[in-house]
């Protein structure tokens, strides 16, 4: 093969990857305004497990909390979602401070903080419940405002509840709901890519 023809070869190959991940990245900020997704997130790396005895909600202090490389991740996957084109993004938090703090830092809009994605870690049997909640919350929301990015930063428990997948902290998921806010099927960004990608 003539080196002309070898340059021809790899121009075409680095245009077919870029158009690619431009469909790509065009692709999630799409979904997200077409009012059948939306995008849950793990709250970012937060050293230990579950939190302290006596622990009190509004109580930074008194909570597990992000660590420095969960400060740095949620940053980091901020930056990513906004290369990707999602800006003016709605976003809703539990209202425990890992997960609150990992919204905020994602710099992607004003943090509303939302009930129905509280953690039900201390008492499993509030699952179905609190399912119910988010699935009712959804919808209502989509119903609201549809073309706008809606982001839901959470616990893996409540992600695990409603989509049957454990995800580790930072991974976010875009979920594409029927029209009464229920699963029907997701896609998973894991954060370590996420940060890597950044860098």
């Amino acid at each position: 093969m003539s080196r002309f023809n070898q340059k021809i070869l790899t121009l075409i190959f680095v245009f077919s990857t870029l158009l690619f991940a431009s469909q790509v990245n065009a692709g999630l900020a799409d979904d997200l305004k077409d009012g059948q997704h939306v995008l849950l997130m793990r709250h970012a790396d937060a050293p230990g497990y579950g939190d302290p005895a006596g622990y009190v909600i509004g109580q930074c202090s008194t909570q597990r909390n992000l660590g420095d490389y969960g400060k740095k991740q949620a940053k980091a996957i901020g930056d990513w979602l906004s290369r990707q084109g999602i800006e003016n993004a709605r976003i809703f938090s539990s209202p425990w401070c890992r997960c609150s703090d990992t919204a905020r830092l994602l710099n992607l809009g004003p943090v509303k903080t939302e009930l129905s994605l509280s953690s039900f870690f201390d008492d499993m049997s509030l699952e179905q419940k609190k399912t119910k909640e988010l699935t009712q919350f959804i919808k209502g929301t989509l119903d609201k405002q549809a073309n706008a990015p809606i982001i839901l930063v959470t616990h893996h428990v409540n992600i695990r509840a409603f989509m049957g997948k454990n995800i580790s902290q930072g991974d976010m998921v875009l979920v594409r709901v029927n029209k009464d806010g229920g699963y029907l099927s997701h896609t998973i960004y894991p954060s370590r890519e996420l940060v890597d990608a950044s860098k």
